[in-house]
């Protein structure tokens, strides 16, 4: 399966139901949306459908990538693949690829509203022959299942979200924080070691 307009167009539409303050923010990604673009292809330009994972500890941490080549910080995350299911599967997919966190290490909330859209620009690439584009990112957070799970590489680390992310995002932890425990993941198991 892939992800399809319908489904880029439905979690838009839920997450400006959860955010209506937000409509602004996602002016781009829907004015592409009319368009009718593949946004899930990352050949799809100006914009297309990218996703991240924000993975949540106990302690309201998160874990974050670092990237040396961009000497910073960001959240594990990437482009939408063709097998991917739903925006939500490709960023669990994305937290796996990236960090060896395994999705029965997570949970997801019950309604799968990202906590964030944001569109960037993504500057031009002009060795692999890329122009400047847009992303626009579905960040969907997940609680992790243990206190706090040892990444496998040494450029991952748990991390405060202050001064990391943006306040929008460190708002949006402080609620999931805050909420009901989220159900397991569909088709996944909660069972502790």
């Amino acid at each position: 399966m892939t992800v399809t307009r319908r489904e880029i167009v439905a979690v838009l539409t839920r997450y400006l139901g959860a955010h209506p303050g937000r409509a602004a923010d996602a002016v781009m990604l829907a004015q592409a949306l009319d368009r009718e673009q593949d946004l899930a292809s990352r050949e799809t330009l100006p914009l297309h459908v990218t996703t991240s994972a924000v993975a949540i500890d106990g302690s309201g941490w998160v874990l974050m990538i670092r990237h040396s080549a961009q000497d910073r910080c960001l959240l594990p995350g990437g482009h939408v693949e063709p097998s991917d299911d739903s925006l939500c599967d490709a960023a669990l997919r994305e937290l796996e690829a990236g960090t060896g966190v395994p999705r029965r290490e997570v949970v997801v909330p019950a309604e799968t509203v990202p906590v964030d859209i944001e569109v960037h620009e993504i500057p031009a690439d002009p060795a692999r022959g890329v122009p400047s584009h847009q992303h626009a990112d579905f960040r969907f957070a997940f609680r992790t299942l243990h206190a706090r799970i040892t990444p496998q590489a040494g450029s991952l680390a748990w991390r405060d979200p202050a001064g990391l992310l943006t306040d929008r995002l460190v708002r949006g932890i402080a609620a999931i924080l805050s909420s009901t425990p989220p159900r397991v993941a569909q088709g996944e198991s909660m069972n502790e070691p």
